[in-house]
């Protein structure tokens, strides 16, 4: 989770996964149905508004991702 050079809104960032563009894409669009929030693909990793950390871990773990933090 980050705030910094954000004018104090928190982002969760994943980070971590291949750097394929389109797999990286669709995963981040993914990832936006299912929270419900915007998000983007920036510098090979996925940010999405909001601290959505607990709503991302269940779903990226049964994608087969190890999830930290």
């Amino acid at each position: 989770m980050e705030k910094k050079g954000r004018g104090g809104k928190t982002m969760t960032v994943v980070d971590g996964l291949p750097r394929n563009s389109a797999f990286l894409k669709d995963l981040c669009a993914e990832l936006r149905r299912l929270c419900g929030t915007g998000g983007a693909v920036e510098d090979g990793a996925i940010e999405l508004q909001g601290d959505l950390r607990e709503r991302l871990r269940p779903h990226l773990t049964t994608r087969g991702f190890i999830v930290k933090g």
